[in-house]
C-alpha cells in the first residue's frame, strides 16, 4: 500500500482520534497524554527554580546557566521525551540509574526520575534531589490539569468561538434586510429579517463566551493532606502559604484564564471551579446546537442551498445532505454530556485519574 494512506489513524476507537482527527488535532497539544507529560515536567521545573530562589530553603542559588538547564527541559520538550517517560513508568527501559531499569507504575514518578536523568552530570547533579520535594502526585497533577484547561481554552476553543461569533455578526449585517418568514411553535408567523436570526445567535454566543473562565482555576501546593506537613517538617520558619500563592502566581502569569490559589484542600484540590468553567461552555453548546438545527431547517426549506463537495448520497445524486451541521448537533451533545459528568463526579482520585 503507498505511504499516502499511512496518515489515516483507523485503528482509534474514538472518533476524537479517529474520523474527526483532523479538526480535533489542535487539540493535542493541550490535551494528550504528551502534554500532560510536558506541563508535568513544566510544574517540577518551576517548583525547583522556585525553590531555589526561597532564601530561607536548602536549595543554593542557581547560576543563569543553570537556570537555563532546568527551564529547557519543558521549553524543548518533545515526543522522544515523552516516549522516554512512558518508558520508565511502563516497561523496563535499560537505563540501570533510573529504578534500577525497572519500570515504576507510576507516571508522575516517572517524570521526577526523567528529569534526574537529564540534569545528571550537569552542575545541578547536587540540587537533584530537591526535585518534588514534599510534592504529592495531586500537587503536581492539578496544577498540570489546571495549566491544559487554561491553555486550551484560550489557544483552541476561544479562537474557534470568536471566530463563529464574527462570522454571525456578519451574516447579520449582510441579511439584514432580507425578509424571512418567522416560525413559533414550527408554524409560519409574523415575518422577520434572515440577519435578524442571525443577530439573535451572535448575541447569545457574546454572553456565553464573556463568562468562560471569569472566575479562574483553583489549584493547590499543599503537600500529601493539604497541611504541608512535609515542608514544614523541614523547613517550619518557611512560610509555606504564602510560597504556594507566590508559586502558583508564577505559573499563571500571562495565561488569560489564571490558577487561583486553593489554600484549604485535603490531598485533592475538590475541581469545583472544574464545573464552573465548564457550565458556560456547555451553554454555549446548547447555542450553537440551537444554530445548527435552525441552520438545518433552512437548508430543509430551501433558504440556504449547499455547495455540492463530494458525494451527496450513496444512491441519491442530486442531494446534498446537511451532515456537518447534523455532526455539529450530535458531537455538541456528546460534549455536554462529558462536561456534566465532569461537573458531577464527586472530588476524589476518580476525577483526578481521568488522564
Amino acid at each position: 500500500m503507498d505511504d499516502q494512506y499511512e496518515e489515516f489513524l483507523l485503528d482509534a476507537i474514538s472518533p476524537i482520534d479517529g474520523r474527526y482527527r483532523r479538526t480535533t488535532d489542535p487539540l493535542a497539544d493541550f490535551f494528550s497524554e504528551n502534554a500532560l507529560m510536558k506541563y508535568r515536567v513544566e510544574v517540577e521545573a518551576v517548583y525547583l527554580l522556585v525553590l531555589s530562589e526561597h532564601p530561607g530553603i536548602g536549595v543554593r542559588e542557581f547560576s543563569s546557566d543553570e537556570r537555563s538547564l532546568v527551564a529547557e527541559l519543558h521549553d524543548s520538550f518533545d515526543t522522544m521525551d515523552a516516549q522516554f517517560i512512558k518508558a520508565i513508568e511502563t516497561k523496563k527501559h535499560g537505563v540501570t540509574t533510573i529504578n534500577d531499569g525497572k519500570p515504576t507504575y507510576h507516571d508522575v514518578k516517572a517524570v521526577e526520575y526523567f528529569m534526574k536523568h537529564k540534569l545528571a552530570g550537569t552542575s545541578l547533579e547536587d540540587s537533584l534531589e530537591w526535585i518534588h520535594f514534599g510534592l504529592t502526585s495531586e500537587d503536581v497533577n492539578n496544577l498540570a490539569y489546571g495549566m491544559m484547561l487554561s491553555d486550551g481554552f484560550a489557544h483552541v476553543l476561544e479562537p474557534e468561538v470568536r471566530e463563529i461569533a464574527r462570522v454571525l455578526r456578519l451574516n447579520a449585517e449582510n441579511y439584514a434586510h432580507v425578509p424571512l418568514l418567522a416560525r413559533t411553535h414550527g408554524q409560519s408567523a409574523s415575518p422577520t429579517t434572515f440577519g435578524k436570526e442571525f443577530a439573535v445567535f451572535s448575541s447569545r454566543v457574546d454572553r456565553q463566551l464573556a463568562q468562560i473562565g471569569r472566575e479562574g482555576i483553583q489549584v493547590k501546593l499543599n503537600g500529601a493532606t493539604g497541611n504541608y506537613n512535609a515542608h514544614h517538617a523541614a523547613y517550619p520558619d518557611v512560610d509555606w502559604v504564602q510560597f504556594s500563592k507566590d508559586f502558583i502566581d508564577r505559573l499563571s502569569y500571562g495565561r488569560e484564564i489564571l490558577l487561583v490559589p486553593n489554600l484549604v484542600t485535603t490531598q485533592i484540590e475538590p475541581h469545583d471551579t472544574y464545573a464552573e468553567l465548564f457550565a458556560p461552555v456547555m451553554r454555549l453548546n446548547n447555542v450553537l446546537v440551537d444554530l445548527s438545527q435552525d441552520l438545518w431547517r433552512y437548508i430543509s426549506d430551501d433558504w440556504i442551498v449547499q455547495e455540492k463537495e463530494g458525494v451527496g448520497s450513496s444512491t441519491m445524486p442530486h442531494k446534498v445532505n446537511p451532515i456537518n451541521f447534523e455532526n455539529a448537533e450530535g458531537n455538541l451533545l456528546l460534549a455536554n454530556t462529558l462536561f456534566e459528568f465532569l461537573s458531577t463526579v464527586e472530588s476524589d482520585k476518580s476525577l483526578c485519574n481521568l488522564e
